[in-house]
């Protein structure tokens, strides 16, 4: 079922949305090379339950960690662990954060030190996929139009979207109803309305759209990089306020 918030509802998810855009603010300046990913994990709780929030990702259906770090390869759900981040990697960084009884999800990825300036190109592209993947959306659009402008830009710029993988709705619950694929017809789909909140995130490898799924591993199947670029918006009467921003 798909829900649609109240104002009341709608404040307490901005303030959910604040601490997440704050929090990966900080991971980004934290990240440097011979870093092990668990330490972002841990900066991650940390800043999450100061603000007096929880995370949103532990624990649920399992997962471990606070944050998924997800490098290279890996699409998404990366564990945290003793693996030290090198140099020119692409390191995507998911995390959620629950307060009020509202969630807010939002994924960036990010490198240290120099970088491969087509992997620079892919995360560039993935970041930008998800502003054309809102332009234009209001109260009205097709739910598919918001895949159709993500995937018609990564494609122009050579990359793939990945199918398996989709943004979904968010508030009450982490994920909930509608799914928001990466692609799709432009004027399909449901019509938006006014105070629905949408995860909205492209996740784009540089090879083949294919995956390899096995629990939570979500890897390319050609082993070529991937990157991810998330944030929850709000849908109004006349266009999208980006909550994790």
């Amino acid at each position: 079922m798909i829900t649609v918030k109240s104002q009341k509802e709608i404040q307490l998810m901005r303030e959910s949305g604040k601490i997440l855009r704050d929090l990966l603010l900080l991971l980004e300046s934290k990240l440097q090379i011979g870093m092990p990913t668990i330490e972002l994990d841990k900066i991650a709780y940390d800043f999450i339950t100061k603000n007096g929030a929880k995370p949103s990702f532990l624990g649920y259906g399992g997962f471990p960690a606070s944050i998924c770090v997800s490098i290279d390869k890996q699409v998404v759900h990366g564990f945290p662990s003793d693996r030290l981040i090198k140099e020119g990697e692409i390191i995507s960084i998911d995390a959620g954060v629950y307060k009020n009884g509202f969630h807010a999800d939002a994924a960036r990825s990010f490198y240290v030190g120099k970088i491969d300036s087509e992997k620079k190109r892919l995360i560039d592209v993935t970041k930008e996929s998800f502003f054309k993947g809102i332009e234009g959306i209001q109260e009205g659009s097709a739910l598919g139009t918001i895949g159709y402008q993500v995937q018609s830009f990564v494609e122009a710029n050579g990359f793939n979207v990945v199918r398996e993988m989709v943004g979904h709705g968010i508030g009450k619950n982490l994920h909930e109803d509608p799914n928001v694929p990466n692609y799709g017809k432009k004027g399909v789909g449901i019509r938006l309305k006014s105070g629905m909140t949408l995860a909205v995130e492209p996740m784009v490898n540089m090879g083949t759209h294919k995956v390899i799924l096995d629990g939570w591993k979500c890897d390319t199947q050609d082993g070529l990089p991937s990157a991810h670029y998330e944030n929850t918006i709000l849908i109004t009467a006349d266009g999208v306020e980006i909550l994790t921003l």
